[in-house]
């Protein structure tokens, strides 16, 4: 053989041989990441059930100073959390010390102080189980119990960007009034024989009161997030204009998503993909009214997407709002994490997940049949969304590994 014609198989080979090692190497990683993925399903499964217990094994003895500690820019809570339940058992238990008007917003919330200076945001309910919210899938009152839901929802899919939540039942005569400042106090009344207020809000009306039974009211507490860690407030790339006859780019724009990817942050970085990660979510809960949404502040992108406020959601569970998943078929990206999470969850395993995880809120039964009836035909929809993505453009393209240390120091 030539000396040229060896020189040409050598290179061959070569080529070969690096093609073979990096296409090993890949399927090596990308198989250890499935791996890696099949076992933090299981840890989570294992780990559904949170007894609320005032036991404490940490260190720390503040359950707020533990809380305060899991937050990082990437996580609220850490994925094997042994205080949860004394955490959410201090929630629904702490003596409340203060009691005002909520946070701005649309809707009536009171922003509770308990024992140990610990801020929480409280929800009353306004809605039996089975009540079905008619209209736009975004009409209706805030559902406490749909907070609840969506907190437990954020921990079976593995984001863990969702703050604390838990119910709870607090006496308005004798917790609330004898410690409300002068403003949420002149909001109370008496209808019939039930304590009554209607607070502080955009939408809050004297005549649209959130009632007890008698003085006890049912209601939802949300840990509000370390003071160390601000937020910043951004408009949501697919937000709606609310108003009839204007339709959002959006909504008529079928190459909207490119617009998005030359935008700061989604041109780089995390977010696009949490945008994702969090119509997803907003789906499976019948969540359509994210116009806005937070991350930490000056994070460049970097950090989460926070999931808060979810009370707008489990209003109608015959009401498939496919929209939502607006950004999952325009963008036709999805992070493998995710996917394979969503894998894990069909069959039935989704409803049965949710339902052991919120089996033990004092609120429970937190959601009526068909509301969980209602997530698994949702997750069905967003398989069906990805598989028409990846018949279209391949696997290599619609699904993304973008897996990120996360750092508890």
């Amino acid at each position: 053989m030539k000396l040229k014609q060896r020189v040409v198989l050598l290179a061959i080979l070569l080529v070969i041989f690096i093609f073979t090692k990096v296409f090993l190497i890949d399927n090596l990683d990308t198989s250890a990441a499935n791996r890696e993925d099949q076992r933090a399903f299981h840890r989570m499964m294992a780990s559904l059930h949170v007894e609320l217990d005032p036991r404490l094994d940490h260190t720390l003895q503040s359950p707020w100073e533990i809380a305060a500690q899991w937050v990082v820019p990437r996580e609220v809570y850490p994925e094997e959390t042994p205080e949860l339940g004394a955490v959410m058992h201090a929630m629904t238990t702490k003596k409340i010390i203060k009691a005002d008007v909520g946070y701005k917003g649309t809707q009536l919330k009171a922003l509770l102080i308990l024992e140990g200076g610990q801020k929480v945001v409280f929800k009353p309910k306004r809605y039996a189980r089975d009540y079905v919210v008619e209209g736009e899938p975004y009409a209706g009152y805030d559902r406490h119990n749909a907070e609840v839901a969506a907190f437990h929802l954020d921990r079976i899919l593995g984001f863990r960007r969702a703050p604390l939540v838990v119910g709870r039942f607090v006496n308005l005569r004798t917790e609330i009034k004898p410690v409300a400042t002068e403003q949420l106090l002149g909001t109370f009344m008496t209808v019939g024989n039930n304590t009554c207020f209607y607070g502080k809000c955009y939408y809050c009306r004297e005549t649209e009161p959130a009632c007890a039974d008698g003085d006890v009211m049912e209601g939802s507490v949300t840990l509000w997030l370390p003071d160390v860690w601000p937020l910043q407030k951004h408009r949501h790339p697919w937000g709606r204009t609310y108003r009839e006859g204007k339709l959002a780019r959006w909504e008529y724009d079928e190459s909207y998503c490119d617009a998005v990817k030359k935008t700061s942050p989604y041109d780089s970085g995390p977010r696009l993909l949490d945008i994702i990660d969090t119509a997803i979510f907003d789906y499976l809960i019948g969540n359509a009214d994210r116009h806005h949404y937070e991350s930490f502040q000056d994070d460049e992108g970097a950090s989460m997407l926070i999931l808060l406020d979810n009370a707008k959601s489990f209003g109608n569970p015959a009401l498939d709002e496919r929209s939502i998943l607006a950004p999952l078929y325009q963008c036709c990206i999805i992070r493998v994490s995710t996917w394979n999470r969503l894998n894990y969850l069909k069959n039935g395993v989704l409803k049965s997940a949710l339902k052991t995880a919120m089996s033990h809120d004092p609120i429970s039964p937190v959601l009526s049949d068909p509301h969980l009836d209602a997530l698994d035909q949702r997750l069905l929809s967003i398989l069906a969304t990805v598989k028409q993505c990846t018949d279209q453009f391949g696997p290599d393209v619609v699904l993304v590994e973008d897996r990120m240390t996360l750092s508890h120091l």
